[in-house]
């Protein structure tokens, strides 16, 4: 018989848009390269909910399976080959969920190693989970393949979303003057953030980069949305400028940007734990982003519900239905 103390309870969806099942399983064991990590909170993205309805091919996770992409949480066991962290560790990190990886609604965690960083210091756990996914994605677009620096002009396309918001902080933390299209009732939020929103409803492309560029356009676009949105952006860079997406899936006229001989970078923040190539870049970009939290210039919003092993469902309808105030996530240890 089992011991008890290997145990571990998981939330796991066996169908396409089923039911979340609690059980008990076996406490994953270390291999090399990994830690074992006690999670105290699991942040939910609305890919986790794509996965669960079956609708995210590209994810290739499985059903039955454990899901969730985020954790923060506290280190149990390490292998003998990690030297970078030590049991007693708190730690985040975006490191399964897909690709057949168990994700992160579960009480542990056995993770590879490179895919963690300490955990900022002035965050909850809760907190903390709301960040590896969305912060990657914004930071592999801004940092990674548009550079963007000091002096330069950057449009988030839906900048008070998940991804949004951060890339949002991280381009205003690295210099750049932001501006962020979203709905009206979210130019408040925004504002707060110390960028000007623009109500893409009631004003049109060529009105806003008019009235914000002279005309030129700006010199940087992050685009969160894809179809639509990306096309927009095409009419919104400058001439030289650079478009970066996380929805770029769909096939898209590229005159608008051509004629500007602008240039465009996808990104797939999956792709390293797909196929293990990049991970420890992964790990190096939350590290980094912990040093712009602890000094203030990156905060998560969270929505303020709490929701735990028991109420997972209603996680997920919150993603579904859209009526999230922020991120979502889900408490495994009750603070």
């Amino acid at each position: 018989m089992t011991n008890p103390a290997q145990r571990m309870k998981a939330a796991f969806v066996e169908t396409n848009d089923g039911p979340f099942r609690l059980a008990e399983v076996a406490r994953p064991t270390v291999n090399a390269g990994e830690i074992l990590v006690r999670i105290h909170a699991s942040g939910v993205n609305p890919l986790d909910a794509k996965i669960r309805a079956g609708a995210a091919a590209h994810a290739r996770h499985p059903l039955p399976a454990v899901l969730g992409l985020d954790l923060a949480g506290v280190v149990e066991a390490v292998a003998a080959d990690v030297t970078a962290f030590r049991p007693g560790d708190e730690v985040y990190g975006m490191i399964g969920g897909v690709g057949g990886i168990q994700g992160t609604l579960a009480e542990y965690a056995s993770v590879d190693a490179s895919l963690l960083a300490i955990k900022p210091a002035n965050l909850t756990m809760r907190e903390a989970a709301a960040l590896p996914l969305v912060t990657i994605t914004a930071w592999e677009g801004l940092v990674d393949r548009a550079k963007v620096r000091s002096g330069q002009t950057l449009l988030v396309q839906g900048g008070a979303g998940g991804v949004g918001h951060v890339a949002v902080q991280i381009g205003l933390a690295l210099g750049a003057t932001v501006f962020a299209t979203d709905r009206a009732a979210k130019a408040d939020f925004i504002r707060s953030m110390g960028a000007t929103p623009i109500d893409y409803a009631s004003e049109s492309i060529e009105d806003y980069v008019g009235r914000h560029t002279g005309g030129a356009g700006f010199d940087l676009v992050y685009d969160t949305g894809g179809g639509a949105i990306l096309d927009a952006s095409f009419q919104a860079v400058k001439r030289f400028g650079h478009v970066v997406s996380s929805l770029g899936w769909g096939t898209h006229a590229l005159a608008p940007l051509s004629f500007k001989a602008g240039t465009y970078s996808g990104v797939f923040t999956l792709a390293p734990l797909l196929d293990g190539v990049g991970r420890a870049h992964h790990g190096e970009i939350l590290k980094a982003a912990a040093a712009l939290v602890e000094a203030g210039k990156l905060v998560p919003r969270l929505d303020p519900r709490v929701f735990s092993f028991d109420t997972v469902t209603e996680a997920h309808a919150a993603i579904s239905d859209r009526t999230a105030a922020g991120k979502i996530v889900v408490s495994i240890v009750e603070a």
